[in-house]
């Protein structure tokens, strides 16, 4: 589960492109399921949080592993972020995550002069009896709309998918602790998605592409599935490992006061 997802390649086509929407308190919940072959058990669960404090939102992410997959790879993550409610605009970023014998905190402040932006990261990184890894600094930039690993999820819930052809791409920057990534987003219409629960909901669906340096993918692609109600909550999110995929489904939540 290393991406959740993310829009856009300039300011310009964001306000085009996005509906002009507010995000109240929220509150919502997912499990992680493994499916291989007969197998479909739950892998995992994860929280997003999101609440309003005066000009920006706060934002959270947990995520961990079910007992029986930590003996074969333990997640212990929680992400943090700071969103400028004006413009949509990521001011920070961190990531604390343990997983399997490696611990990495990742932190990015952001910047910007007029289209460019610029992170300035952190990353402390170590395996489980401290005997490697250190701490690294350096800079990354790019050009338009940047956003990180945790801001994409409330990003994407913006874009106006009735204005958009089916097939119609967009692009954007994510920034890491580690590296740039440009993510390319696909549009491939309205579709009834059978959930989890045997529910069949009306959803946009849209895939991601990760890349780098031009044309090398950095993972493999994802696919999402957005409930048409006004929330737009993804209700579905799946992706293929070696072994098997993972689908991530939408659990319930809450909004108001949390």
């Amino acid at each position: 589960m290393k991406y959740l997802m993310s829009i856009i390649i300039s300011f310009s086509a964001l306000f085009a492109c996005a509906n002009e929407i507010t995000f109240n308190n929220e509150k919502v919940n997912y499990k992680v399921m493994y499916k291989w072959g007969l197998i479909n058990t739950q892998a995992g669960n994860a929280t997003l949080t999101i609440t309003n404090n005066g000009d920006n939102y706060i934002t959270k992410l947990t995520a961990r592993s079910e007992p029986w997959a930590d003996k074969y790879y333990t997640v212990r993550d929680t992400l943090n972020g700071v969103i400028k409610k004006k413009g949509f605009l990521p001011m920070f970023y961190e990531k604390k995550a343990h997983e399997g014998d490696v611990f990495k905190h990742d932190i990015v402040k952001y910047s910007r002069s007029g289209n460019k932006v610029y992170g300035y990261c952190t990353r402390i990184e170590r395996d489980k009896d401290e005997t490697s890894g250190g701490k690294k600094e350096h800079i990354i930039s790019g050009t338009g709309a940047t956003v990180d690993m945790l801001s994409v999820y409330y990003y994407m819930r913006a874009i106006n998918y009735d204005k958009m052809k089916k097939g119609e791409e967009m692009k954007l920057n994510i920034f890491s602790g580690k590296f740039k990534e440009l993510l390319t987003i696909k549009y491939h219409g309205i579709e009834n998605v059978e959930l989890d629960n045997a529910d069949t909901q009306k959803c946009y669906h849209i895939s991601f592409t990760f890349t780098q340096d031009g044309d090398t993918k950095t993972s493999d692609d994802m696919d999402a599935w957005i409930s048409v109600e006004p929330h737009r909550i993804p209700l579905k999110l799946e992706g293929t490992l070696v072994v098997g995929k993972v689908q991530c489904f939408y659990t319930g939540g809450s909004w108001g006061k949390l």
